[in-house]
């Protein structure tokens, strides 16, 4: 008889434990899907990468997350991610601020020129009370922010001379993100905005038709070589491009809690690390990323903030226009805490 009832209480422990995992398995999809906008061999999809695969080890498989990197989901159009995001298209997304700043205008708070003046600025905004009234609207409109990641400060290369001054931009054409803000802000700087996707912007370059381009240095420019086309590197900080784990609030609300809890500490962890990859080389003492730059003959000039502040105010315009669709009040929470940090 107590052998019996061992057994029976065996079974009965047995049964409180098993249904977070087998049944939880049997009503998971076999696969989610995960949007991300650039290659697998940058950071940037490197760190979706890693993300999918803590997932999966620790959840023993239940989860298995698979990465469509390049925009595939998407047909290219990356203003779109957000779309198909909410409709479940994408069941997660490792997205940048600029792509969703379209449909999103408060996201362009990233996108103010020269607002940011370091990474202890973006820290103190995304890891405060603004990041969390950012997570607060993504959630509202359908996803869960997880953590940040980042694809970098995005700094100007170009081939017809060195710009250290607003002056020096007048009349260059610059291949440019397609967001309405980076075009207003080139186009106050005096430069020629000029819109296309990378694989047309790398030919106009070698062509001579677009004289420059702005993006990261480690996400970007140094895996494609950017001193190939360009000689000239200005680090001038004009514009931050955090990067987002999400993913759909009914597809997180459809695992169990553990699994819930397993997926925010991947996408903490995996923003961490991505984080670390694309700053390195990039804050003193150590400058390796912009010695890869000299050492592959590109000239680099690292504007200081009384120099960055001229071109503050030459854009000062766009920041104006800006600030009222982005939301005057969070713009002024982002300030005082960019404030806070510089002490």
């Amino acid at each position: 008889m107590l052998k019996k009832s061992g057994l029976f209480l065996l079974f009965v422990a047995m049964s409180m434990i098993i249904p977070s995992t087998i049944l939880a398995a049997n009503g998971y999809k076999k696969e989610y899907k995960m949007s991300v906008v650039v290659g697998p061999k940058l950071p940037w999809g490197a760190g979706a990468t890693k993300f999918a695969d803590l997932v999966r080890e620790r959840t023993d498989g239940r989860i298995n997350i698979k990465v469509y990197t390049s925009s595939s989901l998407m047909a290219g159009k990356q203003t779109n991610e957000f779309l198909i995001h909410r409709q479940g298209v994408a069941e997660f997304c490792f997205a940048s601020t600029i792509n969703w700043s379209t449909t999103i205008k408060p996201l362009n708070l990233f996108n103010l020129p020269f607002f940011f003046p370091d990474y202890k600025a973006l820290d103190a905004v995304t890891g405060g009370e603004v990041g969390a009234e950012i997570a607060n609207l993504l959630h509202d409109k359908g996803v869960t922010l997880l953590a940040w990641g980042e694809n970098g400060f995005r700094e100007l290369t170009n081939s017809k001379g060195p710009v250290s001054k607003p002056e020096d931009l007048h009349g260059m054409k610059v291949r440019v993100v397609g967001t309405p803000i980076f075009i207003d802000t080139m186009k106050a700087l005096g430069a020629n905005p000029v819109n296309m996707n990378w694989g047309d912007a790398q030919v106009a370059f070698q062509q001579g038709v677009v004289d420059g381009q702005e993006n990261p240095v480690v996400a970007i420019e140094i895996p494609v070589k950017i001193w190939q086309f360009h000689k000239y590197a200005t680090i001038w900080r004009y514009v931050i491009d955090p990067l987002m784990f999400t993913v759909n609030n009914k597809v997180l609300a459809s695992f169990t809690p553990e699994d819930q809890e397993i997926i925010r500490q991947a996408a903490i962890e995996a923003g961490a690390e991505q984080r670390a990859i694309v700053r390195k080389g990039l804050i003193a003492p150590d400058l390796s990323a912009l010695e890869t730059l000299r050492s592959n003959g590109m000239e680099v000039v690292v504007l200081n903030q009384q120099e960055r502040m001229a071109f503050r105010e030459k854009t000062k315009p766009v920041y104006d226009k800006w600030v009222s669709k982005i939301g005057k009040d969070l713009v002024a929470t982002a300030e005082k805490a960019i404030e806070a940090s510089q002490k």
